[in-house]
């Protein structure tokens, strides 16, 4: 009875597994080449993936074994499910637990840009630092603005509350208007009154590059983009050209690719703050996300209904 975890995990829930009787194989590198994957998986019931990793068809076939994908995150775009579901294997993700860290970094990352924490940073390192003036580096004050929230679940649920706290304006758009004090705008709608925009949206084909150029430009002049959700939300070439001078800056802890690769236009822009997928990295949080992937995995192999079952 093999596990693959193709990630070593915080704290100690892969102990949990062990006493079980369970082999546990863990890939300790950070990189799992696609070759290692598809070996490393054979003989599996269980497996523990990341987001980093594609979960096909290919990689179900090398394990026939293969009775749960227990998705140590919360989205499940990186794993087909049709074909998990044809082959009877069940998956399962770890909701809700990130919600709060991922609002933090939200915030980190509106904050940064807004107020250009980054580049000042890198102004002092430089040595330029050399007198106090009155036009040095000006931000953006957030008290007043408007804040429109691209999906609104439990993280951007979170984002609304933090924004309440700064004296900011609300407004979502999502697939159906829901019953909270925040006003519902169409996207255009809110995509031409926000200041800042944050994504919280899931991807899915329907998501996929939802901020194309047209959506970008449609934005606010002088406006701020986030993305804490995913990076094919984005069409990251038209991003680049809108930071060009149509956007104030982008704070992005997701991207397509992911990661950027060195070198590519992004990084030169001193107006996008970039960050390495880190929403979720508490250690707190990133320890509850791997007892609960344990626990959905072990309910699966035990015959109990996983309690965070996806489809």
């Amino acid at each position: 009875m093999k596990v693959f975890v193709t990630r070593t995990l915080p704290g100690k829930a892969l102990d949990r597994l062990r006493e079980r009787g369970l082999e546990v194989e863990v890939h300790e590198g950070l990189l799992l080449p696609r070759e290692e994957l598809l070996r490393k998986v054979e003989g599996a019931v269980g497996l523990i993936p990341t987001v980093e990793d594609r979960i096909d068809a290919e990689v179900m076939d090398r394990a026939p074994g293969l009775r749960v994908i227990a998705c140590y995150s919360v989205g499940v775009d990186h794993v087909d499910l049709e074909a998990a579901q044809a082959r009877g294997i069940r998956v399962t993700h770890t909701p809700g637990v990130l919600t709060e860290a991922t609002a933090d970094l939200t915030w980190a990352l509106l904050l940064a840009v807004a107020r250009r924490v980054v580049e000042g940073v890198d102004y002092a390192r430089a040595g330029r630092w050399q007198a106090w003036h009155p036009e040095l580096l000006l931000g953006l004050d957030l008290g007043g603005l408007t804040l429109g929230l691209v999906g609104m679940g439990r993280i951007g649920q979170a984002v609304a509350k933090r924004a309440e706290a700064f004296g900011m304006r609300v407004v979502y758009t999502s697939r159906t208007p829901k019953p909270l004090p925040y006003p519902y705008l169409p996207l255009e709608d809110l995509l031409a009154t926000a200041d800042i925009v944050s994504l919280h949206a899931p991807l899915t084909p329907e998501t996929y590059r939802l901020m194309d150029r047209e959506r970008l430009f449609a934005m606010k002049p002088g406006s701020i983009l986030l993305n804490t959700a995913r990076g094919g939300l984005v069409d990251t070439e038209a991003l680049v050209e809108a930071l060009g001078g149509h956007l104030f800056g982008a704070g992005l802890d997701v991207t397509d690719p992911e990661p950027l690769p060195q070198g590519h236009p992004l990084y030169a822009l001193p107006n996008a703050v970039i960050t390495p997928h880190m929403g979720s990295a508490g250690r707190r949080t990133r320890e509850r996300m791997a007892e609960m992937a344990v626990e959905n995995l072990l309910a699966v192999l035990e015959g109990r209904e996983p309690p965070n079952p996806v489809g």
